[in-house]
């Protein structure tokens, strides 16, 4: 975890790197090798909908030859990026699949070189709900997901979700128990727009928890225990996230939320 201020790509910018990317790589290798990216997290969010400003970097499956890491590194360096501007370390985490690449849709084509696809919606919900950070934007872009959809007239259901879990992980019960509830309990609230923004900021307010955190007992907040330590300093706030209205809504239901209906 690090506290530091990062560079903002933005629906608009991210289509200007990844031009000049393909650019680059084309420059490296040819005509001959083409190479293809599969964005996801944030990027694709962004790429899709309109509800989210930024992500501080691209997340991506990269499927291309070792010059695209050259042609990365010179892109990022003329721009001042971070070292890691565009990278698959989210393959490390747990909501990585290698299914991943069958359930991605097409986006667009630079340079006859690079092709660039993203994550489809409910693809895209599962991954979010499966990494489930209170501390990024998982919960609010799944939120956020839902209320486009419901807005454009084409809604997603509650199954699909459970499909593209299935999918992705093997079964629903491979998702951690508090994003079950979760989803389950907005679905049975409806009102996406209202809560999206009651979980963007308790999100905001949770990363500025842990920032300040950080900065008390440096060395101290690691991505293992950022869950954990976020729920304590929002106990300490007195303030109820919407995820724990959601959970106490949950129970109050009756509902069994590991059970996946």
């Amino acid at each position: 975890m690090s506290s530091d201020v990062r560079f903002e790509f933005t629906k608009e910018n991210i289509d200007d790197f990844l031009k000049e990317l393909a650019k680059e790589y084309r420059k490296q290798v040819g005509k001959a090798m083409p190479a293809e990216l599969i964005l996801i997290g944030g990027a694709s969010v962004l790429i899709n909908y309109g509800f989210r400003n930024m992500t501080t970097d691209i997340d991506a499956l990269i499927h291309a030859s070792s010059a695209m890491k050259d042609a990365i590194r010179l892109v990022g360096d003329r721009h001042s990026l971070p070292n890691d501007w565009l990278n698959s370390d989210f393959r490390q985490t747990d909501s990585y699949s290698p299914k991943l690449a069958e359930f991605s849709v097409y986006y667009k084509t630079w340079s006859n070189i690079l092709t660039v696809r993203t994550i489809s919606a409910e693809y895209l919900v599962a991954m979010k709900l499966r990494s489930g950070r209170q501390y990024k934007s998982d919960l609010s872009d799944v939120i956020g997901i839902l209320a486009e959809h419901e807005k454009k007239g084409a809604p997603l259901r509650i199954e699909q979700i459970e499909k593209a879990v299935s999918d992705l992980y093997g079964s629903w019960d491979q998702l951690p128990e508090s994003s079950q509830a979760f989803i389950q309990s907005v679905f049975q609230d409806g009102r996406f727009e209202q809560l999206y923004s009651q979980m963007a900021a308790d999100e905001k307010e949770t990363r500025s928890l842990l920032i300040q955190f950080e900065q008390n007992y440096p060395d101290v907040l690691k991505q293992e225990n950022a869950d954990s330590v976020a729920e304590n300093l929002q106990k300490k706030t007195n303030r109820a996230s919407l995820l724990a209205s959601l959970r106490e809504m949950q129970q109050d239901a009756g509902k069994d939320p590991g059970s996946g209906k």
